[in-house]
Order: C-alpha cells, then sequence, then structure tokens
C-alpha cells in the first residue's frame, strides 16, 4: 500500500500534532527502560505505541506473558500492550513498514546495535536510542534538550551524509551524566575550567533489582566498566559545535569522573566539585539555576542569556521546573527525593563556595526516567517541535494493524 510522508507539526500550544499521533515502536521493550518508555508513553498526547519488540526469544509471546515475573513498574501494565504479541526486533522492514518512531532500548552487542539502529533508520523510522554503539558518531545528535536542543538541526545533514530519506538516528547520553551537565549548563558563562566528579549509581543503572542483584546487599562495587570514560567524554560533544563535519566536541572542560555502584534502586548521585575562571557567587548560582531557560536560551554560546521563560514550553515530557535546589543540609536523597517533577528534575543541594574557591554541589536525578526513557520522550518531543519528524501517511484508507504471528 502507498505510502506519503509530511513533517508533523506541534498544535495547540503542544496539545496534539497535526494529523494525529505518530505510531510508535519501542525495541528491548522486555527490559527495564523499555518497561519505562512503555509507561511513559501510556495516554501520550503525541505518540501512541502501536508494536513492542524484543529478542526471539520473547517474539510471539504477549507482552504480558514476555514480562511475567519481570514487569519492574510501580503501576500496571497499560491493557492495549499486555494485549500485544512481541515483535522480533530483527524483522525491520515489516516493523518500520507499521510505525514513525521507533524508541530503542536494545540488549546487544556494539555492532549489533550499530547494524540494527541504522537500519531501522534507512528503512525510514525515526529511531531515537538508548544505546551508547552511535554516541562517538560526529552526525548523531547526542541530546539533552534542555543543552543541547539545538545539535538536533544537525539531522538534515545527517539524512544526506547517511543516506536517510524520512528516518534518522539520535541517542541518549549516558545516565550518569544528567545530574551535573545539566546543573552546569546555566554556569556555563562563569568559564568552567574543570569538573571533579564522584558518581553513585543505583542498581536499576545495570537492570537490576534488589532480587535480581544480591551481591550489592549491604555492599558497593568500586568499578563500572567503560562508565567513566563516558562521563569524562560525552559532556565534550554535548557542548560541542555543529559544523558541516558533524559535531566537533569542546576542549574543555577537563572531566575526572569516579563510578561507583551502591545499594540504590533508583537514581544516580553526583559530587561535584568545579573551577571556574570567575567563580560566581552563591547568589549568582542559585539565581541562574532557578530561572534556567528556554530551549531558545539552552544550547546558546555561553554569556548570552535570554529571557527566564520556562524551559520546554510545548513539549509534554518536560517537567515544570528542571532543576530543583533543596537547602536543607542532608539533601538531595535518592527515597526522598529522585521522583521530582516525576523523575524529570535534577535534584541540588550541599552548595559551597571553599576557600580555594572551587564550588562543590550534590546533583540527583533518575537514571531510568530523566537519564534513559524520559529523556528519550523528551528529546523526540524536542525534534517534533523542531519540525523534523516524519509521518509515514497511508495515501489510502487507513487499516488496522494486523496481529503479529
Amino acid at each position: 500500500m502507498a505510502q506519503a510522508e509530511q513533517i508533523v507539526r506541534p498544535e495547540a500550544e503542544g496539545a496534539r500534532l497535526s494529523g494525529g499521533k505518530l505510531k510508535v515502536a519501542v525495541l528491548g521493550a522486555t527490559g527495564m527502560v523499555g518497561q519505562q518508555l512503555i509507561r511513559l508513553l501510556s495516554d501520550h498526547p503525541w505518540f501512541e505505541v502501536v508494536i513492542v519488540a524484543a529478542s526471539a526469544n520473547s517474539a510471539r509471546k504477549s507482552y504480558a506473558e514476555a514480562v511475567r515475573g519481570r514487569w519492574t513498574m510501580e503501576t500496571r501494565i497499560p491493557d492495549e500492550v499486555a494485549a500485544m504479541n512481541v515483535w522480533d526486533v530483527q524483522e525491520v522492514d515489516e516493523i518500520v513498514s507499521h510505525v514513525d518512531i521507533a524508541f530503542c532500548a536494545l540488549n546487544l552487542d556494539k555492532e549489533g546495535v550499530l547494524r540494527l539502529e541504522d537500519a531501522y533508520a534507512a528503512a525510514g523510522a525515526w529511531v531515537t536510542s538508548n544505546n551508547s554503539a552511535y554516541r562517538p558518531d560526529p552526525f548523531v545528535p547526542m541530546v539533552i534538550p534542555a543543552v543541547n536542543a539545538h545539535h538536533l538541526d544537525l539531522i538534515p545533514r545527517q539524512r544526506q551524509e547517511k543516506g536517510y530519506r524520512t528516518g534518522a538516528l539520535i541517542v541518549k547520553s549516558n545516565c550518569s551524566i544528567q545530574s551535573y551537565v545539566i546543573a552546569l549548563e546555566p554556569l556555563r558563562e562563569f568559564g568552567i575550567e574543570s569538573v571533579s566528579v564522584h558518581s553513585e549509581q543505583a542498581i536499576s543503572g545495570a537492570g537490576k533489582t534488589f532480587e535480581t542483584f544480591p551481591d550489592i546487599e549491604r555492599n558497593l562495587i568500586p568499578l563500572i566498566n567503560g562508565e567513566e570514560q563516558k562521563s569524562e567524554v560525552e559532556p565534550l560533544k554535548i557542548w560541542g559545535n555543529v559544523g558541516v563535519n558533524g559535531i566537533i566536541p569542546a576542549t574543555g572542560p577537563k572531566i575526572k569522573a569516579k563510578c561507583v555502584r551502591v545499594s540504590v534502586l533508583h537514581g544516580h548521585t553526583a559530587y561535584v566539585t568545579v573551577k571556574f575562571r570567575v567563580t560566581p557567587t552563591m547568589a549568582q548560582i542559585l539565581e541562574r539555576w532557578e530561572n534556567y531557560g528556554s530551549p531558545d536560551q539552552a544550547g546558546s554560546p555561553a554569556g548570552q542569556r535570554g529571557s527566564h521563560t520556562r524551559w520546554g514550553a510545548g513539549l509534554p515530557s518536560a517537567p515544570r521546573k528542571l532543576i530543583h535546589y533543596l537547602p536543607e543540609p542532608d539533601r538531595p536523597q535518592p527515597r526522598l527525593d529522585v521522583m521530582t517533577e516525576d523523575g524529570m528534575a535534577v535534584s541540588i543541594g550541599q552548595v559551597k563556595i571553599d576557600t580555594e574557591r572551587l564550588v562543590s554541589f550534590t546533583g540527583l536525578s533518575h537514571n531510568l526516567i530523566l537519564g534513559a526513557a524520559g529523556g528519550a520522550v523528551l528529546a523526540t518531543e524536542a525534534a517534533v517541535a523542531r519540525q523534523l519528524v516524519y509521518r509515514r501517511i497511508l495515501t489510502f484508507n487507513e487499516v488496522p494493524l494486523p496481529a503479529y504471528q
């Protein structure tokens, strides 16, 4: 059946999209991030999950059967998803023929992810990935919408470079960096020279629960393979510039990271020390966090501060307030603060300026929501708002999605 394409536009101040909801596949739907995606996309005003996909081991089972005994969300599986049959993620053409967007949370080796995500984008789907394989690619934006939404403007160049027509590919950053990169963004005008960060990371970041990770009980593990390098390198791409050859990472600041797995279910906590070229006062720091600006301000060159409008206006998943400062001396705490703004905000406390004019603070963010699934949904909303996402519309009367056998 023939298809035509059109760019989708938000209408009614973001309450809906032109032409109705976009059709979505969740790839890797049975894992923790995939489950969060399904939870967050239930009743989403812009997106509708029509396909759930996973490995061949789960294919052809109902979704409820595929996740039986390992559904980790506190809410029940949405009824419409529970009854869906799980597709095999390798059936790319068949899946893409029914969807506009693919959210990817697959657990595959790097080469497998590179091949599969490229295949989905080449077949015409917009791909938003939580995997790390494409993060170093200069033509693939790694998007934290509050910081570098302007990197999405690389997508037309990406389509030329990679031969995508309606498809595209963006990635989420590592979940460990949300709690300090977002906090540092409104302070960049003071010239960040170096950052030292000690990150204590929740077990759900490894796809674990306390039941499936008994070794973490009354314990910590002082090594997370590859995490420290990602924490030191990825912010530089996020703070980089877009050119004809893709994204050129920033040359600084120098970041030194230590990452530890701790006995916490959800929430990555970062203990951050920053050296500035011009050290801000406490009042300046708190004012910048309180009034962290709009998407047009976010991503502007350091020193160019626009109006203090709410960030993310018109994006359904954007928090009312992105950065929450907590003055209590023993906050933030994962148990108390990780679900601030439904898990889409950063909580910050313990701010100090020491005698050497170093600024330190503690930041907390939800690794599975802001750091993964929620951040992926928000980044895709930002792409829709920038009129970069195609709807692949049937030119004849639309027929129901066939049952997957």
